[in-house]
């Protein structure tokens, strides 16, 4: 196995993991998840609410006990749709592969516990693609105006930087583009920002550090400060679940959700040049207290509740990037894969392909702008 295949599938198997892990504890408080389980959670646990078919009639999900969510299943599409293009994608690719997947594609939803169409899984953000795309026939480009801004796009740009290993200002571009036929504004730009940290985890000797400088380097507006004043509250810190509160205050200023998850207020996910999701800047300041510690920084995530389930996602992509699949604990990677019914390591050993794929026709490209230019230089 080539360094890119391990550190591919270990970004994706991480991604799928902490999705799996952060899904129990997801829409809950620290205190809520610790009085439900007795303490902090130190692993895979069972749902939240134990009767979960009737708790929640608009979103009757098996959350919990190694189940994948919409985040995983967001991500595994992507790949299908790289694994289709073998090149790199744009809006208009998202349009003509990812849609009629959601529609017509029927895979196992653990949460659903049976096969079905993805769109009768995702959330309404991601069921925009679908209305806006098919039915409405929009400019894919602009397709993701006026949706719910949120972290939909991001949650599953992590194959756009396995597509750009090493090179993070492409990843950001392109996930930009591909974002921009599923959300705008501060959801939009977390899809580009997360991208890059991938590509940016990818390269050869890269550390967190490297990582949240690109993020800094690259970020716009209020991700770029969010980003900042996360990570430098999780510098003074030293242990991810205690600092979980002290975090929680750093990205606050920045959160159009509020204190109460389940309540948003009047302000909640709308457009802003001056907020960002909350999802992105966690899992930065995850990886800081952690140093890049997978466990620790998905178990982070995971007592953090509100959207533990897209922190610990894009926390366990990032670590999973820089250290490779046996970064991921092999207890979790098996129950996991066992509870999905899914083969956690396939999706990252496709992206590798499609990767050195898109780096030889990006060499060719390159080699012939450089000879057309020098030609026209003469």
């Amino acid at each position: 196995m080539t360094a890119l295949e391990r550190r591919a599938t270990g970004c994706l198997a991480g991604a799928a993991v902490g999705d799996a892990l952060g899904g129990a504890t997801e829409g809950w408080a620290p205190e809520q998840i610790r009085e439900r389980h007795g303490g902090v959670v130190t692993g895979i646990v069972g749902p939240f609410l134990p009767n979960w078919r009737e708790a929640r009639p608009g979103s009757p999900y098996h959350k919990g006990d190694g189940h994948v969510t919409d985040d995983t299943l967001m991500t595994n599409l992507l790949v299908r749709v790289y694994a289709v293009k073998r090149d790199h994608l744009d809006a208009y690719d998202i349009a003509e592969h990812l849609v009629p997947l959601l529609l017509h594609e029927k895979v196992w939803i653990p949460e659903l516990e049976r096969e079905a169409i993805p769109l009768l899984r995702v959330f309404l953000a991601e069921k925009w693609l679908v209305t806006r795309l098919h039915y409405a026939h929009v400019d894919p480009r602009e397709a993701g105006v006026g949706n719910i801004v949120n972290c939909g796009a991001a949650m599953y740009a992590a194959p756009v930087g396995i597509a750009n290993a090493g090179n993070p200002d492409r990843a950001y571009t392109e996930a930009i583009d591909i974002a921009g036929a599923h959300q705008s504004s501060y959801g939009r730009e977390a899809a580009g920002v997360f991208a890059a940290a991938v590509a940016a985890a990818l390269a050869p000797g890269a550390t967190v550090e490297n990582v949240i400088d690109t993020c800094l380097r690259l970020a716009k507006d209020g991700t770029h400060a969010a980003i900042a004043a996360v990570c430098e509250r999780a510098a003074t810190l030293d242990d991810c679940i205690s600092g979980g509160a002290a975090l929680r205050e750093a990205v606050a200023p920045f959160d159009t959700v509020g204190p109460n998850y389940r309540e948003p207020g009047l302000g909640g996910r709308r457009p802003s040049r001056l907020h960002a999701i909350e999802e992105l800047p966690l899992a930065l300041g995850m990886l800081r207290i952690a140093d890049g510690d997978y466990r620790q920084a998905v178990l982070g995530a995971v007592n953090y509740g509100r959207d533990s389930d897209s922190i610990a996602t894009m926390a366990g992509a990032i670590s999973g990037a820089l250290y490779g699949l046996e970064a991921v604990p092999a207890d979790w990677r098996e129950q996991v894969g066992e509870a999905s019914r899914l083969d956690l390591e396939a999706t990252g050993r496709e992206m590798a392909v499609v990767a050195q794929e898109i780096f030889v026709r990006d060499r060719q490209r390159a080699a012939a702008a450089a000879a057309a230019f020098e030609e026209l230089a003469r």
